[in-house]
């Protein structure tokens, strides 16, 4: 009973308090592709992706009511860096569709307007809406459609307190005629969140994480995935186990006795984690090394690692390109190659040989087979028709073109298959498999077919632990046969560490320009977008990848991604290019589809 009274009066206060309008909610998933268009349009970084913001805490003046029922505690903006454009996960804060959509819009196209950090977080954004208004006069009728529901929503301002309601004022007038309030009166408390304007760049705080060596994640956990982006810090372990006691057992004045009665008790499994994710104002996380039952998959904004620069030694330098600076700077990767392990030779798996007999009669078209040429000017054999036509038509002239030739048809063709090692191939796609092994069946069956239709391949594997270690595993190379022996290998592969992409296709860019046919394929199998445990994360690793497969095009090569990420949209047209991948929808099939795609891409 007095469960229900509780939800009965938090439900009450709610409707009091809310500011929202849940049926007329836009998600950004159903307009990122617009919002990341009209963006790049107007100007915006090609290299910046959307995705969904963090929300901050609101320090704003807050009623009774509202800190009863904690609605306005936080609140949703969006912002703009050198990583991505954050919006909010969903925009409800007007009555209407239209609106809310018009707001997502507004928002990119202010955010593609570049501005000196030097002004205030109040002057820069009136002078962005200028610069959008008069760039593009089309938006204009727009933004004071939304500028009219957002003084609305904002409320009266005889309500405020006097430095409250100057400084509420101020940002009205503001909105009305951009540019034409110069600083923002003070007041005791901030102003209300302005949803037209972005808010300053936010800073991780705290210390970098500690080098603890990554384990493979539990699969006895539920696992939940959540959208949105929160703030995040680094702490330590507590060494401490047990708690303190805050009171006298003796000061309970009742007692319950025991009873085993049947109880139904419900809980929103897609929710509460991340509703008690929601209520913290800053994550702080650790690692330990227990398993959990339940988890929560979600983008936190942590301090990154250090990245000081030592210098490397052994294996093989390779330089790295920094978007910041522009620059492709040498000597800063070290690749280990590691070499072909005498693991123990094995066949094909069982479960793979009807695949095997199905590619078998689906890629019999492409073997090498010998062709009978006629009219050639020498042979073994005679042409009697050519030599006829000679005898008819030339009278014994110079030409001699009446001989037979057989010659064996071969692709002029070789291609090397690039698969990623990293450990977040550890995930389950299945109740049965995992990432690693749906790329271990891929490499097996891609290498039955290649070897029955006699191209020329190789297989590698890379996996990296910061720019010191990239680790280049060899499986097949070039001048190997497919034998037993690569089937061990293949069969031997596990997940470690991080994705480290651009010194891994920098260095496989070298091996391929060895290759001297005609066509050379750098195929790339992947589950995830490039990310390592220090600097290397977000736009570095992306510009670093993109800038690796720009330099193997300029050398001959045709690079193609082949990946499982349901959300590379996001990242690989900017690395590849519109026509320079493919996403696999239901990973358990990309055995048997990457040889077929293989043919077509080869055709």
């Amino acid at each position: 009973m007095e469960e229900q009274v509780g939800i009965a009066w938090h439900q009450i206060l709610n409707r009091l308090t809310m500011r929202r309008y849940p049926d007329a909610a836009v998600e950004l998933s159903s307009i990122s592709s617009q919002v990341g268009m009209l963006f790049r349009a107007l100007g915006g970084d090609h290299g910046v992706v959307i995705h969904a913001g963090e929300q901050i805490l609101n320090h704003s003046r807050r009623n009774i009511l509202e800190r009863l029922s904690g609605n306005a505690r936080k609140v949703d903006l969006a912002w703009v860096d050198s990583q991505a454009l954050r919006l909010p996960l969903a925009i409800d804060a007007f009555p209407t569709q239209s609106l809310n959509s018009d707001l997502y819009l507004w928002l990119a196209a202010l955010s593609a307007i570049p501005m000196p950090q030097m002004h205030t977080w109040f002057t820069r954004n009136q002078a962005a809406t200028l610069v959008v208004i008069r760039r593009f006069p089309g938006l204009a009728a727009n933004y004071r459609r939304l500028v009219g529901a957002e003084i609305l929503r904002r409320g009266q301002i005889s309500k405020l307190a006097p430095d409250e309601a100057r400084q509420e004022q101020a940002i009205r007038d503001a909105l009305r005629e951009p540019g034409s309030i110069l600083e923002l009166p003070k007041a005791r408390k901030p102003p209300h969140p302005v949803l037209l304007w972005l808010r300053p760049e936010f800073k991780a705080i705290g210390n970098s994480g500690p080098n603890i060596p990554d384990r493979p994640p539990s699969t006895a956990s539920t696992s939940q995935s959540d959208k949105k982006r929160r703030m995040a810090e680094y702490t330590e372990m507590p060494e401490r186990k047990g708690g303190l006691l805050l009171f006298r057992p003796e000061s309970i004045f009742s007692w319950a006795e025991y009873a085993k009665i049947e109880h139904e008790a419900k809980e929103n499994e897609d929710e509460d984690l991340a509703q008690a994710a929601d209520d913290l104002d800053m994550i702080s996380i650790t690692r330990d090394h227990n398993n959990i039952a339940k988890k929560i998959n979600m983008t936190l904004d942590l301090p990154r690692a250090d990245t000081a620069q030592f210098p490397l030694e052994n294996g093989k330098i390779l330089p790295e390109w920094d978007f910041k600076t522009h620059t492709l700077k040498p000597n800063q990767c070290r690749v280990n190659l590691v070499p072909m392990t005498d693991d123990e030779p094995c066949v094909l798996p069982i479960h793979l040989k009807r695949d095997q007999q199905r590619l078998r009669r689906q890629f019999s078209a492409l073997q090498p087979m010998r062709l009978r040429l006629k009219a050639q000017p020498d042979g073994n054999d005679i042409d009697i028709d050519s030599y006829i036509r000679h005898i008819g038509h030339h009278h014994g002239g110079a030409d001699t073109r009446f001989y037979l030739d057989q010659r064996k048809r071969e692709r002029d063709l070789s291609c090397l298959l690039l698969a990623d090692f990293s450990l977040s191939t550890e995930a389950w796609v299945g109740d049965e498999q995992r990432v690693i092994d749906v790329i271990r069946d891929s490499l097996f069956l891609f290498s039955e077919t290649l070897s029955m239709t006699q191209d020329n391949f190789a297989l590698y594997g890379f996996n990296s632990k910061q720019r010191s270690d990239v680790r280049f595993h060899t499986l097949k190379a070039f001048n190997e046969p497919y034998s037993d022996a690569v089937r061990g290998r293949i069969n031997s592969i596990s997940p470690a560490y991080y994705t480290r992409m651009g010194a891994a296709i920098r260095h496989t860019t070298d091996i391929l320009c060895g290759q001297k046919t005609r066509e050379r394929l750098l195929l790339l199998l992947t589950d995830g977008k490039p990310n390592d445990s220090d600097h290397y994360e977000g736009r570095y690793g992306i510009e670093d990848t993109r800038k690796a497969i720009i330099a193997a095009r300029q050398q001959g090569l045709r690079p193609f991604c082949v990946t499982v990420d349901q959300e590379a949209n996001e990242y690989l047209p900017h690395i590849f290019g519109k026509h320079g991948f493919i996403i696999i929808q239901r990973p358990t099939e990309l055995p048997t589809k990457l040889p077929l795609l293989y043919s077509l891409i080869t055709r």
